[in-house]
């Protein structure tokens, strides 16, 4: 299976959305179809070896509309034409707008003592001409206004109907019905009737909806800023070595394995590895994370980022459409372009609506024309339940919040990849969390320093670099963490001290320690075990290596010249927001648990230490779905959060599988949501995006309900018998023009959005 995302043109309500998913997966090989009112665009998937892409837009064309396939995401927003077209296309309507907003306004002028039925002084009485009327009404239908009736038509040969259809029916049957009084007005007379024209409501309706749609279409612009903010990020030159010379280029002429310099204060222009020169760099823009990053020579660097200080070179290993910032753009356009569960109920009514409204209208007519026989209330009240009714704020309800709610999940630093995982992230009930690499720093790490003679800082420092000098022969994982914990202290406690050459004579002794001569130092570092071996007396520093023992940490013993002079204890640290997040979890009403393949006491130590009550310990990684499962057995709705391979069916099998953006591709491709930073905070992140994102929702669909529940009846004059209240057609169509434009606006207010003590 292949998927193809689509732009859409020519769509102006919800039911449109509906017709052009029924003319895609009516397409023979196309699995799934989902169409986003909102976005404007069709995410389809489909089998290559049965239909294409030209298929695919063959039918939408035939279904009355046009469709053109997104390609892989350009990062230069001079280049986006979709932006240009938007803008194009909202050039063309203000103009329109502006039209026929000035013509509506002297027919509305002009029709005040009819309406009213006052003398206005100073009113020239032209103004009120019908034929005036008729001729400066013309072009506001037929110029401003002819979208509505080349859609409606359109429609029509499609045997549908759309918000299109109720609006040139309403203002062509207002102003074709003006032509017999404004030709004929004795015949009106003659029987009794005045000659009432509505012309200007045909005017004033055509020019209030176009400014509702120009006004919706701007907030709907709006709502995918997050992607016009980061494809605004990406660097649009990079400076490359080739020949031996220093050249500046356009980004898109960066090729793998290109030597890139980058200076203090420049963006890094695509993903790399640092081959010379170290830096901090500011990653908050991708990752969301704050706090600069210290890098140096061998480390990755991410496109997109700003380097703060130092000068570098990187080798480049990911360009154009496979740079970490092109891929989170795709993966934001998708979640905007999917469809949430909880937009099926829109779906289901706007897929009747239009015929529901036609038919609510002709009855109208036919009751105030029959039975109360009035055809001027007749025809007030059919236009006005034709044009107050709105598919377009139920089919705005879900979408416009979607977009705006992952559009602020990658903001910061979270990846979203379909609305329906945005939707249930506010259901959670139990957040899993694998111990390794997700609570805990995922290596091991230094925790603890204790040398014989205390704090004496030059004895701390010459055992710490007579260790480093050991160790860097070593390959040994707990060997790597000596020698990182010694370059940290040796720059950032003791100054910049550079470290030490390796160590001569240098030997392992398998499941015991290494050893080697520093200068004329001989330096044995290893188990307590090897120590009691080699005779050496321990008591000195029992109770430290008790305490962590008990702690759960490895120990490694360090003598010099035949004493013992110092120990380290190594553990997997926990992440510094580990502890805060959990504690955030849980007091937002979620069961914390822990899963972890360590042995029971050490996962108790960890969990002690971050506030964990129920754990599960000595879990093999082909069990840990299973146990995922056993907790959704309880009847709870679960996320799991992980970051190794031998998470993935864990993911999987969760409700909402929640990836560490540090871990393996695997992980991260089994997941429904992903933390870019690895930050834990981004679990109380994305959960409180979720719940805020879902209220949203229901706020939009409950006023696009009410609003059509409540108006339409008003419309056919269901208040007239108690309050003689008739609506007008021209408060119609400004309630019609304005209910789309608050149902976006509202999803807008999303932006605010702030995480809640997550920082």
């Amino acid at each position: 299976m292949e998927t193809a995302t689509f732009k859409l043109r020519g769509m102006s309500c919800a039911s449109c959305a509906s017709h052009i998913e029924e003319a895609i997966q009516s397409v023979r090989g196309v699995e799934a179809c989902s169409v986003n009112f909102g976005a404007e665009q069709a995410a389809v998937t489909y089998d290559p070896n049965k239909t294409d892409v030209v298929a695919i837009q063959d039918a939408v064309d035939g279904a009355g509309y046009s469709a053109i396939p997104i390609p892989d995401p350009r990062l230069t927003p001079e280049e986006d034409a979709e932006r240009q077209e938007r803008r194009a296309e909202n050039q063309a309507l203000t103009r329109r707008v502006w039209v026929s907003g000035a013509i509506a306004a002297v027919l509305a002028i002009g029709s005040l003592p009819a309406m009213t039925g006052l003398a206005i002084p100073l009113m020239p009485m032209w103004l009120h001409n019908p034929w005036l009327q008729l001729v400066l009404s013309a072009p506001v239908l037929f110029w401003a206004g002819s979208g509505f009736f080349i859609n409606a038509w359109k429609a029509l040969k499609r045997h549908t109907a759309t918000m299109d259809t109720l609006v040139a029916v309403g203002t062509g049957t207002a102003y074709s019905y003006s032509l017999f009084p404004t030709v004929f007005p004795q015949w009106f007379i003659a029987r009794g009737l005045r000659p009432d024209v509505y012309f200007e409501a045909a005017a004033v309706i055509i020019a209030l909806i176009l400014l509702g749609r120009l006004l919706e279409n701007r907030a709907k612009g709006q709502t995918s800023e997050a992607i016009r903010k980061l494809m605004g990020l990406q660097a649009k030159t990079a400076r490359v070595v080739r020949e031996g010379r220093e050249i500046d280029i356009p980004i898109a002429e960066v090729v793998l394995g290109d030597i890139v310099l980058v200076r203090p204060g420049e963006k890094i222009p695509v993903d790399g590895e640092i081959v010379e020169g170290s830096s901090t760099l500011d990653e908050a823009m991708v990752t969301g994370e704050s706090v600069p990053v210290k890098k140096h020579s061998g480390d990755e660097v991410i496109g997109a980022t700003l380097n703060k200080t130092g000068s570098f070179q990187f080798r480049a290993t990911r360009v154009g459409k496979d740079t970490f910032l092109a891929q989170i753009v795709k993966l934001v356009r998708q979640a905007q372009g999917s469809k949430a569960p909880i937009q099926r109920l829109a779906d289901r009514v706007t897929g009747w609506f239009v015929p529901a409204v036609i038919a609510i209208a002709i009855l109208t007519f036919i009751f105030w024309f029959n039975i109360m026989g009035n055809v001027t209330m007749a025809l007030v009240n059919t236009v006005g339940v034709l044009i107050i009714a709105c598919p377009c704020a139920l089919g705005l309800a879900t979408p416009t919040s979607m977009m705006v709610g992952t559009g602020k999940g990658a903001e910061n630093g979270i990846l979203i990849k379909g609305a329906d995982s945005l939707e249930l992230a506010h259901k959670l009930q139990t957040i899993v969390l694998d111990k390794t690499g997700t609570i805990t720093q995922g290596k091991p790490t230094v925790t603890d320093y204790i040398t014989v003679n205390g704090s004496d800082n030059q004895n701390e420092l010459d055992l710490l670099r007579w260790v480093a000098s050991v160790e860097r022969n070593s390959e040994h994982p707990l060997a790597e963490a000596v020698v990182q914990y010694a370059q940290s202290q040796l720059v950032g406690v003791y100054g910049d001290i550079p470290l030490p050459d390796r160590a001569q004579d240098f030997e392992a002794i398998a499941g015991s320690g290494v050893r080697g001569y520093v200068g004329d130092r001989w330096v044995q570092i290893g188990t307590h075990r090897w120590m009691n071996e080699l005779g050496m007396d321990t008591p000195s520093l029992q109770q430290a290596w008790d305490r962590l023992e008990y702690l759960g940490k490895t120990v490694i013993w360090i003598a010099v010249d035949g004493r013992v002079e110092g120990i380290m204890g190594i553990a997997d640290a926990v992440k510094p927001s580990s502890t805060k997040a959990i504690r955030a979890l849980q007091k937002m009403g979620l069961e914390v648990v822990m899963l972890t393949g360590d042995n029971q006491r050490t996962a108790n130590v960890i969990a002690q230490e971050v506030g964990i009550q129920r754990i599960f310990a000595e879990v093999r990684p082909d069990r840990k779905a299973e146990t995922v499962r056993t907790i959704q057995l309880e009847g709870k709705v679960v996320a799991m959060v992980g970051d190794g391979i031998n998470d993935a069916p864990a993911l999987a099998q969760a409700d909402v599988g929640i990836a560490i953006g540090t871990g393996t591709d695997v992980a991260i491709a089994a997941s429904d949501i992903t933390l870019i930073s690895g930050d834990l905070q981004g679990i109380v992140t994305a959960i409180q995006l979720s719940r805020a994102t879902i209220r949203n929702i229901k706020q939009n669909l409950f006023f696009a309900f009410i609003y059509n529940v409540a108006g339409i009846p008003i419309a056919a004059g269901i208040l007239y018998p108690v309050f003689g209240w008739l609506l007008s057609p021209i408060v119609a169509g400004a309630a019609m023009a304005f209910s789309s434009v608050s149902v976006v606006t509202n999803a807008l207010r999303l932006r605010n959005f702030k995480p809640v003590g997550s920082r």
